[in-house]
């Protein structure tokens, strides 16, 4: 069964980034849906309950930190990795001691994209295997 996915970014570009490596990893990720700031995240989340979100940080109308604490009062087990840009080190540590379980740095590559998200997810690595 795939990992839903929910990708979070206010730059198309970026989700539509993500979007490609996710669909081009084999059928192990399904994206079922986007959003474009922290509020529009909340409700999707809400909405689709996904298996993972990846989080920008740095959005209009609601910041990828203060998103992702919201996420987490709806379900602590939630799995949330923050794509943050290169320079965004002190956001990083925020976005983790708020509960995000990894980070991405920008720019990135599908490997590098890949390698974190099995890694957070419930069963490790075997989960991209």
């Amino acid at each position: 069964m795939a990992i839903r996915v929910l990708i979070v970014d206010d730059a198309m570009f970026m989700r539509s980034m993500i979007k490609d490596i996710l669909t081009n990893a084999g059928g192990r990720y399904e994206v079922i849906g986007e959003a474009s700031n922290g509020r529009e995240a909340i409700a999707r989340f809400r909405e689709l309950r996904p298996d993972l979100v990846t989080m920008d940080i740095v959005m209009p109308q609601m910041d990828g930190i203060e998103a992702t604490r919201e996420i987490l009062k709806l379900d602590g087990g939630a799995n949330v990795v923050i794509c943050s840009a290169m320079g965004q080190e002190a956001l990083v540590v925020e976005s983790i001691s708020a509960g995000a379980k990894d980070f991405i740095v920008k720019p990135f590559t599908s490997e590098r994209v890949l390698q974190v998200l099995a890694k957070v997810l419930p069963g490790g690595a075997s989960a991209a295997s």
